[in-house]
């Protein structure tokens, strides 16, 4: 049986290298997270401020998949 994913919101913080990124959620809790491999094929630019919307494990809740920027 596959794990259910927790879908959340949050607002890039920081970038760092290699593609990893430091989102703060709506609760005001920080996680790295990383783009998916989508994102990375089409070439997505993200940059601090961007809303986001993530994946989290729910046995890992410091880190996340950045699966779709907002407007």
């Amino acid at each position: 049986m596959k794990e259910e994913h927790i879908e959340v919101e949050g607002r890039i913080q920081t970038v760092l290298p290699g593609t990893m990124f430091r989102v703060e959620l709506t609760n005001k809790h920080l996680v790295l997270a990383t783009i998916c491999g989508k994102m990375r094929k089409r070439w997505v630019r993200l940059t601090v401020g961007d809303r986001v919307k993530m994946e989290m494990s729910p046995y890992d809740l410091d880190k996340a998949r950045i699966t779709w920027r907002l407007k």
